[in-house]
């Protein structure tokens, strides 16, 4: 299996540090507001990683952080993210609500929607709020160090101490400082030092710390948070491409200053989304949160097809015409779900076997080359347009079957389909109506075919007999 690093910006073989374990860190929501599809397209893709990595026989434990102080906003002007607003804050305040109030909501709310788009969940969510002292102590060791400096009651990251400082997003120091604005913060050292720990007593969320109350910098929960739950040095860390910098660059030069050693062994972005070809933006029109796409009436599976289709390194546009598209790709894969479903059984001979068997190498192949989905997928469908050609027998839908589910592992669709079952008492009613049909007592039938109506059960009496079917399910309504 090969994956594109980041860091060393090319594609190279993957290998964890133990034989059968990966760790990985996904960088998770920060807690303010609905969460939008770009959010969730970088989630699925370390969702269709982690997915593929059990499927390839490792143990996977992932870590997802919970953002929920000291993200800031920012202008575009800024070099790093130091002088903006706390988003929570803002939201807060907006909303007429405590920080933790907004906090707990939007968490919820994130793992309401994770669930729903069938996301696998990660080992651990852990939240900033409840890391604040493993933070302190490593700001601790990164003074003794000579990493960072107290000013005022901040703490900065002192960025000349660590030369590789840019290494992951390509930039260099002297560009940046080169680049940077004038520092609107005079008691730095370097306009580029960015915070640790922050005084600020208009800030509504503060802690005790060695320093006197303050709150800590975005970039050191992830810092403390990975070193905490994965260790010295992990296997993957994931994240939107606009996380390298300064976040992640951020988080390098905190962690690897704290243990002597690299940090992550491979670094996994995915790429911005565009909207209609345009960046997605509010005062464009165009911002959709994913509650606006199931509001407007799609499946989440046809939401989760749509974000993971195309290559997570190239830049999606999502549109309209886009999300059509993959409610048809979903229809297809949820009816050849049912067709083998309906056919499996004990007889006859397998005929494609080899068909399975070539379809399984390339969907693997397509996976290992940087997890490109998109192609993983056309093998799929190019299986599917040749069995729908045979005459397929019992044993040969069983067959098919198997493998059709362990590719799903990966994809997470059709999960969400449940097979059509009966439970005893709905069969009791409908073997009681077809009694009264044939005792000529219509009245006792019409009011079970009435009452299994109302529990959702619809009944079509033909020449061949009374068949049944579920009414429409979600799913069905919505596809």
């Amino acid at each position: 299996m090969y994956l594109h690093n980041t860091y060393t910006k090319q594609k190279e073989e993957f290998k964890p540090i133990e034989t059968n374990k990966v760790r990985v860190y996904s960088c998770g929501p920060t807690v303010y507001s609905h969460p939008h599809i770009g959010n969730f397209r970088s989630f699925i893709a370390a969702d269709i990683l982690c997915r593929y990595l059990r499927y390839k026989g490792y143990q996977v434990i992932q870590v997802m952080n919970i953002t929920d102080v000291g993200h800031l906003t920012t202008d575009d002007n800024l070099t790093s993210d130091e002088e903006g607003i706390d988003k929570i804050q803002l939201a807060a305040e907006a909303e007429k609500k405590s920080p933790l109030e907004i906090a707990r909501f939007y968490t919820d709310k994130f793992f309401h929607l994770a669930k729903t788009l069938n996301l696998h969940p990660a080992s651990h969510y852990p939240r900033a709020t409840e890391h604040i002292l493993e933070m302190i102590e490593l700001i601790k060791k990164l003074l003794e160090r000579g990493y960072c400096y107290e000013r005022e009651g901040n703490i900065y990251y002192r960025i000349s101490k660590f030369p590789n400082y840019g290494h992951l997003s390509g930039n260099t120091l002297e560009n940046l400082i080169a680049g940077a604005r004038v520092d609107i913060r005079g008691e730095k050292e370097n306009p580029l030092d960015f915070a640790l720990w922050k005084h600020d007593p208009k800030h509504l969320m503060q802690w005790d710390s060695p320093w006197g109350k303050g709150f800590p910098g975005w970039h050191l929960e992830c810092s403390a948070m990975s070193l905490k739950y994965l260790g010295r040095t992990f296997d993957i860390h994931t994240g939107g491409e606009d996380n390298i910098f300064p976040h992640h660059e951020c988080e390098i030069a905190q962690s690897e200053a704290y243990t002597g050693q690299p940090v992550v062994r491979y670094w996994f972005h995915t790429k911005h989304l565009l909207v209609d070809n345009q960046k997605m933006s509010k005062s464009s029109g165009n911002f959709y949160t994913v509650e606006d796409i199931l509001n407007k009436g799609y499946h989440p599976m046809v939401l989760r097809y749509a974000l993971m289709s195309s290559h997570y390194r190239q830049q999606m546009n999502f549109t309209i015409e886009g999300l059509n598209s993959a409610r048809g790709a979903v229809e297809r894969l949820i009816n050849f779900k049912r067709m083998i479903e309906k056919k499996s059984g004990a007889s006859g001979a397998i005929n494609s076997e080899t068909l399975i068997t070539d379809t399984k190498k390339a969907f693997e192949d397509a996976l290992d080359d940087d997890l490109n989905i998109s192609g993983a997928l056309g093998t799929i469908f190019n299986m599917i347009n040749e069995i729908n050609k045979l005459q397929i027998s019992g044993t040969e839908a069983l067959f098919i079957k198997e493998e059709f589910y362990n590719f799903d592992k990966v994809l997470g669709i059709l999960e969400m389909d449940t097979p059509e079952t009966l439970d005893k008492e709905i069969e009791r009613l409908i073997k009681e109506r077809e009694q009264a049909r044939e005792n000529k007592d219509y009245k006792q039938a019409d009011q079970i075919r009435e009452t299994l109506k109302k529990k959702g059960i619809i009944l079509e009496d033909t020449s061949q007999g009374t068949k049944w079917r579920k009414e429409l399910s979600r799913w069905d309504r919505l596809l």
